[in-house]
């Protein structure tokens, strides 16, 4: 019997001939093979290969920012290679191998390609794509978003297949998320690659050969954009405009939340309100988990239990509660429930390769499954939600969109997913569940998204979604899936929201206290007292374990968590500050320390401390009854949030961490505006803000926003930018406030403080004018109209 043929294998052939034009260079090889490099911008280059003399129809779900500005571009055909340049990245082409190198403004080399290949894929068609690079030395990689392990990637494998992974841990891979950008950082320079490929795909930071690192899919092309910066700040802004920068959320959704599976019936979900209010723990929503619909029909409420959803969703509303569903995309196979009589009236199901619908057990029994990627779908979809909120439901949490489907015997479903046949419209580009997969949980998000746009167009819509794709940070935040009650969760809930906000989906975080098993209380507050710095801060656990709100544990705890979820409130303004910057420019609301302090090598090796925006430095807890942890600090000088006790940096520390305390601080020269604590958001006007000044020497910046906290009305100008500049010498200390934007800011005062300052001050000026002020504890404190334009203290 004669063996099988070896699958073909393509590798790129010898340049035969190239086009170049304005801002783009197609060069093709002695055996067909082409490559496609196109300018976007200065630091910015796509590039595309193809072994078939044709290329993929152009379509992306990911891609944003399609047009940039002309790009002055020049092209050079050298001996052995080609270059296509703009003076502050190039791209050199081997003659020979039709393989990339690019270097940096400063001639430096950023990366090079090893090796490409292509093979055959004889069971379905076409090829498995993979880039080898050649590793740098010493070079340091982040990204990939939800992965389970420290933000520092090198030595590690993963895979991009969206799992359902109940109680995943450290190994576990593939997880949620479908994120394919990475950043390379070493001494020559800082780097992104974004691999804009959907089917099933994986990457090696140097894990099979340590010099090498790779990326490649089970299908599609080598299609990626290379990405230089100065900073791995800037690679991630420019990444985040390329893939779509997300709008502003209302302002509660920044505040915390509280959810369970489940609460019902309705009075239950009072009780818990009413608790709220009743022990004074801020909280401005409250979630509804499956089990308020009728038989988990989408769409519905279980009027047994909520007899009366309007008037629950009311009354929630005037305590200040805003109140967020879940919502799934399994129909339930039942003509006499609108949603899946209409859906099987237009067609708008999955189906299989050979035509029936695709069927599969969720929640409610077998389900047929809306075709996300059919913008008519989407549409139909997004219809729903507009009587569905009407009675006052606020936000819609997507869930189980990987998509996930249960094991049974007779359901021969292995990974628990749609088989590889489904089909899907794909915007037009009909294909089967390999290539969607991915991006299924994206677009599900993003109908529900403008379903609720379009209910509550006077409103800023909030989501949050289990899975997605590069790109789905314009419709949805985030959180990390179905954790575990552990103190290694808990490292792993900092890591994992560390990478999803480099990786552009900084609206992230975890189940507070973990999802499955029982938190003591002990770990319940170290939780939060990390969760309050996450953009996404909520407490959710399953109802196969015990209570998990703050007030859970003990009156000691109870006392601990109020505590806590005080200081979230009490950093809102700065974090709503940091949020509108992610959403101006891309830059990460957290960073691992190295993103700031890249040339610090020990930096990169510090995986639990973690910046918020610019000027905060957190280090989380987690290790049982830890009284005292060791912190590194990078250069610079910092400031303790607890005392204003001021620390040399570029050293590790010892700070006692007794469970009231963490590890919080304040980089020298920043201004921090401070909100009153309330029970909610807008619960009552701001009559003054605080501003905490924490004085260093030489010069400063700091940003503080504000709007109204909801609606539209910020994008006409309705907003308050503050920049605040302060300068520090040794005998005085100048901080002036220059403001755009046209929003009339409610309250007239700043309650100030100052920390640090290395000389005793006599006078202080107010636009010229002096002012009277106290020193206490340390702290200069004085009041100031809060339109001031200058204060010098000397």
């Amino acid at each position: 019997m004669k063996s099988s043929p070896k699958p073909k294998k393509i590798k790129t052939g010898k340049l035969a001939a190239y086009h170049y034009s304005d801002q783009s260079v197609l060069l093709i090889s002695t055996n067909g093979v082409r490559l496609k490099v196109n300018v976007m911008s200065p630091k910015m280059f796509r590039v595309r290969y193809t072994p078939e003399r044709r290329y993929d129809q152009d379509f992306s779900y990911a891609i944003f920012k399609e047009d940039y500005d002309k790009v002055n571009t020049s092209f050079a055909d050298l001996d052995g290679m080609v270059a296509i340049s703009t003076g502050q990245l190039e791209c050199r082409i081997d003659e020979k191998s039709l393989r990339c190198s690019f270097f940096g403004e400063n001639g430096n080399l950023l990366n090079e390609d090893a090796k490409l290949e292509w093979v055959e894929n004889v069971a379905f068609g076409g090829y498995d794509v993979k880039v080898i690079k050649h590793k740098r030395r010493a070079e340091k990689f982040y990204g990939l978003g939800d992965k389970p392990t420290t933000p520092l990637l090198n030595g590690k494998s993963f895979e991009l297949w969206g799992t359902d992974s109940y109680g995943y841990g450290e190994t576990t891979d593939p997880l949620y998320k479908n994120i394919p950008f990475y950043i390379g950082i070493h001494e020559g320079g800082y780097y992104g690659i974004f691999f804009d490929n959907s089917f099933r795909s994986r990457f090696d930071f140097g894990k099979k050969k340590k010099a090498k690192v790779s990326f490649g899919a089970n299908g599609g092309e080598i299609n990626y954009y290379f990405i230089s910066g100065s900073s791995p700040i800037e690679v991630a802004e420019q990444y985040a405009i390329l893939t779509g920068l997300p709008e502003l959320p209302p302002l509660w959704a920044l505040g915390y939340h509280q959810c369970k599976w489940s609460y019902f019936p309705e009075k239950r979900v009072r009780k818990v309100a009413k608790k709220f209010r009743k022990l004074q723990i801020p909280c401005d929503s409250i979630y509804l988990d499956i089990d308020y619909m009728d038989g988990f029909r989408v769409f519905t409420w279980d009027h047994s239990r909520f007899p009366d959803p309007k008037q629950l969703l009311t009354d929630l509303k005037e305590n200040g509660f805003k109140t967020v569903v879940m919502i799934d995309p399994g129909i339930k196979i039942d003509e006499g429930y609108l949603v899946c009589k209409e859906g099987l009236e237009k067609d708008y199901f999955c189906k299989r390769g050979d035509g029936p619908l695709a069927v599969g057990p969720v929640w409610p029994g077998y389900c047929y499954f809306p075709d996300f990627t059919n913008p008519e779908v989407r549409q139909w979809w997004s219809d729903f939600f507009t009587d569905f909120l009407e009675p006052g439901i606020e936000g819609v949490w997507t869930d189980m969109n990987e998509p996930a489907l249960f094991l049974v015997d007779n359901f021969v479903q292995c990974e628990r997913t749609f088989p590889d046949d489904v089909r899907h419209d794909y915007d037009g580009h009909p294909c089967s569940h390999r290539k969607a997969h991915n991006i299924y949980g994206m677009q599900m998000s993003r109908a529900t998204f403008d379903g609720i746009k379009k209910a509550k167009s006077e409103k800023r819509p909030f989501v949050i979604t289990r899975s997605t794709y590069s790109g789905g940070q314009r419709f949805a935040s985030v959180w990390t899936g179905d954790n575990s009650a552990s103190w290694k969760h808990l490292k792993i809930a900092n890591w994992q929201c560390q990478s999803l906000s480099v990786s552009g989906f900084s609206f992230c975080g975890s189940d507070i206290g973990g999802f499955i098993h029982e938190p003591s209380g002990e770990l319940y507050i170290r939780w939060l007292q990390l969760g309050i710095f996450h953009p996404f801060c909520r407490t959710h656990s399953s109802k196969d374990f015990g209570p998990q709100e703050p007030w859970s544990f003990g009156k000691r705890y109870t006392r601990l968590a109020k505590q806590t979820i005080e200081i979230r409130y009490q950093i809102l303004a700065y974090m709503y500050s940091a949020f509108q910057r992610y959403a101006t420019t891309g830059a990460p609301i957290l960073t691992p320390l190295s993103w700031n302090y890249p040339e610090d090598q020990t930096a990169h090796t510090q995986d639990e401390e973690f910046m918020v925006g610019k000027h905060i430095l957190v280090k989380s807890v987690s290790r049982k009854k830890a009284r005292t942890t060791k912190v590194y600090l990078p250069e610079g000088s910092w400031y303790s949030w607890w005392n204003g006790k001021k620390y040399k940096g570029h050293k590790k520390i010892n700070f006692n961490t007794p469970l009231d305390r963490f590890p919080f601080f304040i980089k020298a020269g920043s201004v921090i505006p401070v909100r009153p604590v309330m029970q909610y958001v807008d619960e009552q006007p701001i009559n003054e803000m605080e501003l905490r000044i924490y004085f260093d020497k030489g010069h400063h910046t700091s940003n503080f926003y504000e709007d109204i906290g909801s609606g539209m009305a910020y994008k006409e100008g309705l907003f308050s930018d503050k920049v605040f500049r302060v300068t520090g010498t040794k005998n005085s200390f100048n901080i002036k406030q220059k403001r755009t934007g046209n929003y009339k800011i409610p309250y007239s005062r700043y309650a100030v403080k100052i920390y640090g300052l290395p000389f005793k001050p006599n006078t202080i000026k107010v636009n010229g004018a002096e002012l009277d002020f106290e020193c206490k504890n340390g702290e200069l404190v004085f009041s100031v109209r809060q339109s001031f334009r200058q204060i010098m203290v000397s």
